[in-house]
């Protein structure tokens, strides 16, 4: 991928950019697809082992909270999310700097998976039913989606919101799955002269 010069030059580190991906190696592509294939399948259940991934986000949604505390109050209900959210894209960026196709596959994915414990969490945003959990006091637990789609008004709407950021995970998750199986079946490995240079 050529980037503009003006950009590289200002920005020397996109150049890695412009650097050709690791090519995905052939034994390991079919174990990738089995693996996202049976996650679907568990998410479309909603049930399953590989489920259990959403528990390594729940830190990770509760820290959010903590440190976006700084910027107000709502930044603070939304820095669950965000956070949720931001270290997949962060560790997807590493891997795309260093041209690792797998990598990026499994952090978007990831990324996109979160989708749907999002989308599950703003549907209640109304009737709160599920359980919540917090970092501190109990007594001062708020619903991050009742709070955050009160203030901007849509509260209304959070059946149609969540649906829709539902529907944006699974197509994301697939995306991702389809551009892994492009790679992998497109990616020809250097020959081995370049390597040696």
């Amino acid at each position: 991928m050529r980037l503009p010069k003006s950009w590289t030059e200002r920005l020397p580190f996109l150049e890695a950019l412009e650097e050709d991906w690791d090519p995905v190696p052939k034994a390991a592509l079919l174990p990738w697809l089995i693996f996202y294939s049976l996650f679907l399948y568990q998410a479309t259940r909603g049930q399953g082992i590989l489920l259990l991934m959403d528990g390594v986000f729940v830190p990770i949604h509760e820290g959010g909270h903590l440190l976006f505390r700084f910027f107000g109050e709502f930044v603070s209900v939304a820095g669950g999310t965000i956070l949720q959210l931001l270290v997949p894209i962060l560790l997807a960026s590493y891997f795309l700097f260093h041209r690792q196709a797998q990598g990026v596959a499994f952090c978007l994915f990831f990324m996109f998976e979160q989708f749907l414990p999002i989308s599950t969490y703003m549907a209640d945003a109304r009737a709160q039913d599920l359980p919540l959990l917090t970092i501190g006091d109990a007594e001062d637990v708020i619903h991050d989606w009742n709070y955050l789609f009160g203030k901007l008004g849509v509260l209304d709407h959070d059946i149609q919101i969540a649906g829709f950021v539902r529907f944006v995970g699974w197509l994301g998750m697939i995306a991702v799955v389809v551009w892994l199986l492009w790679r992998g079946v497109h990616d020809v490995a250097a020959p081995k002269s370049e390597i040696e240079r």
